[in-house]
């Protein structure tokens, strides 16, 4: 029988030698082997086997995103075309994607070798971007977004779906969501929370001055182009928060949603649930941690600051 292979993802600054130790010792009593992509050699250190993505893809049985959820996004689009289940370890700040903490880690890889996790999968949204003498294809299981930059106009974008007109924009910026990323920029821009359960595509205006001016829910199987029209002379092009490319009038941008193209494993979807939704609750308040902390009571304040 081979070995079970996890592929480990760290974050690309933070330090996360401790759940690497972990994850190490536990190589070392289980039928299990640690691989690792060789750009991230130096965050991983020894007894990790160093590949290159497409032996990554094809090797890993489980995938390990030791980071918040940006890193954990960034381990589900590298899988993307052979999907495995993706754990995330936060070493985050809001965390919406990750469920286990690291204290948490040495139980979690025993119920994982076990298989007693539940696999929950993730819409995403395939994107092809075309202007003059251009055309690059992105995923994105979070949003897509188009930015003005200071200086550099408005973003105008007319909006077809299925071929149809449907109307235009003219705002700051544009935001395409999948259900998942429905709680990242669309929320912040007032737009709907969207259930991971529903295969929809969301699409909000960001400080809108004409044209559409509110929230749309289009389905899974429609096809979205957005033309950037006049005004826009430099917009930012982001997918997952990472800017891809710059995009002006003329430019073209397709958006179609791929179902189930990512899985997330957990080990306890009920509990990642009811943290996410009080994520959601204590982002309406405006209040810095510090002083959330001056609304419980004190041994619970206490505890808190033990575990950090």
């Amino acid at each position: 029988m081979s070995p079970y292979v996890v592929g480990l993802i760290p974050h690309p600054t933070k330090t996360v030698m401790p759940s690497i130790d972990v994850l190490r010792s536990w190589q070392e009593k289980s039928d299990s082997r640690l691989i690792a992509l060789r750009d991230d050699a130096s965050r991983v250190g020894a007894d990790v086997e160093l590949v290159d993505e497409e032996e990554f893809v094809e090797r890993v049985d489980v995938v390990v995103a030791l980071g918040g959820d940006g890193t954990m996004l960034g381990a589900m689009r590298l899988v993307a075309n052979r999907p495995v289940p993706v754990l995330g370890v936060n070493y985050g700040n809001v965390g919406f994607l990750v469920e286990i903490e690291p204290n948490e880690l040495p139980g979690v890889l025993e119920a994982l070798h076990d298989g007693d996790f539940s696999l929950e999968s993730h819409h995403a949204i395939e994107v092809i971007v075309s202007s003059t003498g251009f055309e690059a294809s992105f995923l994105a299981f979070n949003d897509l977004s188009v930015t003005r930059r200071p200086g550099q106009g408005v973003v105008t974008a007319d909006l077809m779906v299925e071929g149809t007109p449907y109307g235009y924009f003219k705002a700051d910026s544009v935001v395409v969501s999948t259900p998942a990323g429905s709680t990242a920029y669309n929320y912040a821009a007032g737009g709907p929370v969207v259930s991971p359960a529903v295969a929809a595509t969301i699409v909000t205006p960001v400080a809108p001055m004409a044209g559409i001016d509110r929230s749309i829910v289009l389905g899974p199987k429609e096809l979205l182009k957005f033309v950037i029209g006049k005004g826009t002379y430099s917009a930012a092009l982001e997918l997952d928060g990472r800017v891809v490319s710059d995009v002006g009038e003329g430019a073209v941008i397709k958006v179609r949603l791929r179902e189930d193209a990512g899985i997330v494993a957990r080990l306890d979807a009920g509990r990642h649930g009811r943290r996410g939704r009080l994520k959601l609750s204590l982002m309406d308040l405006p209040l810095r941690e510090d002083q959330l902390l001056e609304l419980v009571p004190p041994e619970v304040r206490a505890r808190f600051v033990r575990q950090r």
